[in-house]
């Protein structure tokens, strides 16, 4: 396991790049393959399923240190309240409006989000964005409403968005940081900054675990203690 500590943007939030994360991540491809998956939600971009308790206590055991130290908290105690199998599985020309530019996982200053790659084909990785006039890299409960407010704005006017995944500058974001999408690499990073997956224009989704955009997504609560 290699463990890069970065920080990115202005605001220089916390980023941790972890390669080799797991002995035998095919062994989750194994696992995902013989799983149902489903849509859950209607704004992650494809199916989903809930990943082993094993790996869910295996991510918590090996990075809790580092997960508090992310969030500058000397101490408390970390539960995750999502782990899942994602495979992207919608087309470009159907993606709804807030699947086409950077999104928040929560608005919450005190949580973390990870990202575990686990296919081998250049499927892209994590992109992490500025939203221009307002010059926000993190959306909290103190900046949402200017920031909604802002952007319905411009996605009504010419500068809305057009059709396909964001993945790279557009007129209402830039682009601050970017990490590939390598096999058995894992990111960890604050839940409230406006990230994206770098997904190609050409992108054809596949639902196979063995052959698509297969990951493991999880959301880490920090709690005071």
């Amino acid at each position: 396991m290699i463990v890069r500590k970065l920080t990115v943007g202005a605001e220089r939030f916390p980023l941790l790049v972890v390669d080799d994360f797991v002995a035998n991540a095919d062994e989750l491809v194994d696992y995902a393959v013989t799983q149902t998956f489903t849509v859950q939600g209607r704004y992650y971009p494809g199916i989903r399923c809930v990943a082993p308790p094993r790996y869910q206590q295996f991510l918590l055991a090996t990075l809790g240190s580092a997960m508090l130290e992310c969030l500058g908290v000397a101490r408390g105690s970390l539960r995750l309240s999502m782990c899942h199998f994602s495979i992207v599985t919608t087309p470009a020309d159907r993606l709804e409006l807030p699947q086409r530019i950077p999104h928040v996982d929560s608005l919450a200053k005190h949580g973390l989000a990870s990202i575990h790659y686990l296919f081998r084909k250049d499927l892209g990785g994590t992109a992490f964005y500025r939203h221009r006039s307002t010059g926000f890299e993190s959306i909290d409960e103190s900046r949402n409403e200017r920031y909604l407010r802002t952007l319905e704005a411009e996605c009504a006017g010419a500068l809305a968005p057009g059709p396909g995944y964001i993945n790279g500058d557009t007129p209402l974001f830039e682009q601050i940081g970017r990490q590939d999408g390598i096999f058995n690499r894992l990111l960890l990073y604050p839940r409230n900054v406006l990230h994206s997956g770098c997904i190609a224009h050409d992108f054809v989704p596949d639902p196979d675990p063995r052959t698509g955009r297969l990951s493991i997504n999880s959301f880490i609560d920090v709690l005071p203690g």
